[in-house]
């Protein structure tokens, strides 16, 4: 599902509308990498990059970003005329845009999807897996809403699935590619409450790609897993993250751009480290952490 800025009207004035000790609490614990504009064009001028969610927030501001470039964007979301306003943004900016309308949890659209812009543009030189869905719910609002969990599985995993089965035949055949994965941080902490269905479906597409990845590098296609951390924008506004340290849709994007310059296994905040290696030992104590402290805490 694509994305865009959340409101932010009950921030105190500052940079980007956040207050001081906000951003100063996002340097601090978010990773914040920005390729320079020079390394940017060499990387991505003259390439091909089709980027899912692209119609709104972090999916629309890597893509004005990658054009900006002199990369050709391909833009893939759901609405028509709002994928039109980004695309005639980026032309007016003097970039290259194609808009391909495309609702990912059809999979034999995505599939044709895929087959289209290879006919259309000869390869995709990087596919940026933008498009998601975040749903938080306790398990007991979800009894009567299997939906809750087909739809995430649907749009985080089965979707990108069928678009990549598509596209990594011609990347793997020309011996070059970029995947670049959009998961969460939440992905490297142990799991939270009401977050099932989204990062039961978050993890099934990482451990997918990561898998696959030690399949394709042999061929020249390497893979990045960006563990996102929490960004302000239409698909978090649901949620009260008010007052928590957060990314902008514009500074997420640029750890998109730093993806596909540096092209590294994965990007994650520093600290997810040692907090993995800590749940993965501790296991029992992590499980009893978020059930009497988190847990205790969303029910209310």
């Amino acid at each position: 599902m694509a994305e865009q800025d959340a409101p932010n009207s009950a921030r105190p004035a500052g940079s980007n509308g956040r207050p001081l000790a906000e951003r100063v609490a996002t340097r601090l614990f978010y990773p914040t990498s920005r390729p320079r504009e020079k390394a940017l064009r060499e990387s991505v001028s003259g390439e091909v990059i089709l980027v899912t969610g692209a119609s709104h927030g972090i999916g629309k501001a890597a893509a004005r970003k990658l054009a900006a470039a002199g990369a050709t964007v391909l833009l893939v979301a759901r609405s028509l005329e709002d994928l039109e306003r980004v695309a005639a943004e980026i032309r007016e900016a003097g970039g290259t845009a194609h808009v391909y309308q495309s609702d990912i949890t059809e999979f034999d659209a995505v599939e044709a999807l895929g087959q289209r812009v290879l006919a259309e543009h000869g390869r995709v030189d990087v596919m940026i897996n933008n498009a998601g869905r975040s749903i938080r719910r306790p398990i007991d609002k979800s009894y009567d809403r299997f939906h809750d969990f087909t739809r995430t599985i649907d749009v985080n995993y089965l979707g990108p699935v069928r678009l990549l089965l598509t596209l990594l035949p011609s990347m793997r055949e020309h011996r070059r590619g970029h995947i670049v994965n959009i998961s969460t941080w939440g992905l490297r902490m142990p799991p939270a409450p009401r977050w099932s269905a989204y990062g039961a479906s978050k993890g099934a597409f990482d451990i997918w790609l990561r898998t696959v990845a030690t399949e394709i590098a042999a061929d020249g296609v390497t893979t990045t897993s960006v563990y996102m951390p929490l960004v302000h924008t239409r698909m978090s506004a649901p949620t009260d993250f008010s007052g928590v340290p957060g990314l902008t849709a514009d500074e997420a994007a640029d750890l998109i751009c730093h993806a596909v310059v540096a092209r590294p296994l994965e990007i994650s905040p520093w600290w997810t480290g040692a907090v993995q290696a800590f749940s993965d030992l501790r296991r029992g104590a992590a499980q009893r952490f978020m059930e009497r402290g988190m847990g205790r805490r969303s029910g209310k």
